[in-house]
């Protein structure tokens, strides 16, 4: 890595947009498909059109974390995929429990993204007495009860919860109890958690409304 690739200082600012947040995202899913590709060298404009964005749109997310690139060279690639990983928190391991063992909890404990992007799912939780003591994809279901006792166990920080709806409150609630920093939910439903709880919600039918409205607007022209 380059001293002048390497972030030179912390976010410049704690109020940064949640939108450049979820764009830095999208910067490292597309700076990993190059880097697959064997590019090593990158400027912003074609950065920005692999992003679907502008390129001063790039330069402004990245400049809220420092300076990065080489004037007339670009970015190289490998060393700024190290430092937005180092802006998010995620160039280390994240200990993570899932609430829920049905078909959604089952795919994601198979899932061998989680690992390899460092969100270690280590823990298993239901409260369905037919699937406590289960071991599913490794891990053994373990009763919702216990969850203070595993978490400090096994030091988890985040949780997810893919429980029916009807549920996901009471498994809100045993997350927080059990001390997790943040929650990742995928009931299609709004929790209630203590303000100090950092809470994102992924709802499949808010992106297929979005789909369905898109063409439906496209048959009307």
């Amino acid at each position: 890595m380059t001293g002048t690739e390497l972030m030179k200082s912390l976010p410049k600012s704690k109020h940064i947009p949640r939108a450049t947040i979820q764009r830095l995202a999208i910067y490292i899913q597309v700076l990993e498909t190059l880097v697959s590709e064997g590019v090593e060298v990158i400027s912003s404009d074609p950065l920005a059109k692999a992003c679907d964005v502008n390129a001063s749109q790039v330069r402004k997310d990245l400049a809220y974390f420092g300076e990065f690139g080489v004037r007339g060279v670009g970015y190289y690639v490998k060393s700024l995929i190290a430092s937005l990983t180092h802006a998010l928190g995620i160039d280390r391991e994240w200990r993570t429990a899932l609430v829920g063992v049905g078909n959604l909890g089952k795919a994601m404990l198979n899932h061998p993204e989680f690992r390899m992007r460092g969100f270690n799912i280590v823990g298993a939780f239901d409260c369905d007495p037919f699937k406590i003591g289960e071991t599913v994809h490794g891990l053994e279901v373990v009763c919702t009860r216990r969850m203070k006792e595993k978490v400090d166990e096994l030091g988890i920080e985040i949780g997810i919860i893919t429980t029916p709806t009807e549920r996901a409150q009471r498994a809100a609630q045993y997350l927080v109890d059990a001390g997790v920093k943040g929650i990742l939910n995928f009931a299609p439903t709004r929790i209630k958690v203590p303000e100090h709880i950092y809470v994102e919600y992924v709802d499949f039918f808010h992106h297929l409304y979005a789909l369905a409205f898109n063409i439906t607007q496209d048959d009307l022209k």
